[in-house]
């Protein structure tokens, strides 16, 4: 999303480009359990979430979860990424299209060359409504060492 970024680069109340994901799909769904080991049936199986009140699967909350960590990771690499935290809000349906976006909250000049960017996440499904919503904290390089 980013090419190379310097802590400079970046201000407070900053917004960040967004990530479209393409549509919650009952085999992410279905992939996704398998990766992170939960199979609560209320995100693979109809019957079983409708037994339970759902009107459908509802997708794993740690996913949108997955999509913000993604999101901040674009801003510097993976590696960069020192912080995640994040507050579920509204449940995440098959089809929904989620868009992660950003703010930069705080730009935090550290020693030995590198710096903390404090960031405002979100991921918004296609009516606008916050599903997930959290903040970063991502490492970068200083211009001025």
């Amino acid at each position: 999303m980013f090419d190379l970024a310097y802590l400079e680069d970046f201000q407070p109340g900053d917004g960040l480009p967004p990530l479209v994901k393409e549509p919650v799909s009952k085999l992410q769904l279905v992939k996704y359990a398998g990766a992170s080991g939960d199979y609560n049936l209320i995100h693979t199986d109809v019957e079983t979430a409708r037994s339970v009140g759902l009107e459908h699967v509802i997708a794993h909350g740690m996913l949108s979860m997955g999509f913000l960590g993604q999101y901040a990771a674009a801003v510097a690499g993976p590696q960069a990424v020192r912080r995640l935290r994040v507050r579920f809000s509204a449940m995440v349906h098959l089809g929904d299209v989620l868009t992660c976006k950003g703010e930069v909250k705080q730009v935090q000049p550290g020693e030995g060359g590198t710096g903390l960017l404090l960031l405002s996440l979100r991921a918004e499904n296609q009516q606008g409504e916050t599903v997930t919503k959290g903040e970063a904290a991502v490492a970068l390089p200083m211009r001025s060492r």
